[in-house]
């Protein structure tokens, strides 16, 4: 079975699998490998696991090409995603209208699911809003900390906490059942982060991996980002 090799932040999964059926078609290639923390994803690569093409944030896919891991020519954005806030589904929606609104409702929770604080795009960022808004410490034992976003929000669609909410890229939290999109973070905490896709220089199928990034950038799949929760 030929199969395209990829490493992803967990931000562009849904999207990646919404086409993965019109890519088969056109190339003849599944597409295999993780999605998760972009700081993860990029260490793998690093380490030399076997990879087609990645797909991580705009500033990481640079340094990349600078460590000569990724063809410079290769590299197109596929678009922007907004960090966001999640609850259970049935739950009552967090409305944040501005810092102490974001505040009062971490404060709240008493339970906060977000994905790892020092390798994800989404948790380094909640990490400095918790910071900002001067409750890091006092939330600290509600931290429920996981490798990714998508797992989560798996946990927090399971959760048996009263009061739990979660925080991570809006394209995770529409991905994953048992989990609603609550609203964007306010002004002054808000992050909306470009991903970007890039052909590794050991690409098996460097071919193919360009495909990929030209279908996943394609204003055909407008509607596809659109969906999956890409701005």
């Amino acid at each position: 079975m030929s199969q395209l090799n990829i490493l992803s932040g967990g931000a562009a999964h849904g999207l990646v699998t919404s086409l993965t059926p019109a890519f088969k078609a056109k190339t003849g290639f599944d597409i295999s490998g993780e999605f998760g923390a972009v700081g993860g994803m990029a260490d793998k690569l690093r380490n030399g696991v076997a990879t087609d093409i990645i797909i991580l944030t705009q500033a990481l896919v640079g340094k990349l090409a600078e460590e000569k891991l990724v063809v410079p020519s290769s590299i197109t954005d596929v678009g922007l995603v907004e960090t966001a806030l999640a609850v259970r589904s049935g739950d009552a929606k967090v409305i944040v209208n501005n810092a102490d609104d974001l505040r009062a409702a971490f404060l709240a929770a008493d339970a906060i699911f977000v994905p790892d604080i020092k390798a994800s795009t989404a948790g380094i960022h909640v990490a400095k809003v918790l910071a900002q808004l001067g409750i890091a410490e006092e939330v600290a034992t509600r931290l429920k900390i996981y490798p990714n976003g998508a797992t989560a929000m798996d946990e927090l669609a399971v959760s048996s906490a009263k009061r739990p909410i979660g925080c991570t890229q809006s394209t995770e939290i529409i991905a994953t059942r048992g989990v609603e999109l609550s609203g964007s973070l306010p002004k002054g905490c808000e992050l909306a982060t470009m991903y970007t896709a890039g052909v590794t220089t050991s690409a098996a199928h460097a071919g193919e991996a360009q495909a990929l990034i030209a279908l996943l950038a394609s204003p055909d799949a407008r509607e596809h980002r659109a969906r999956a929760g890409f701005l």
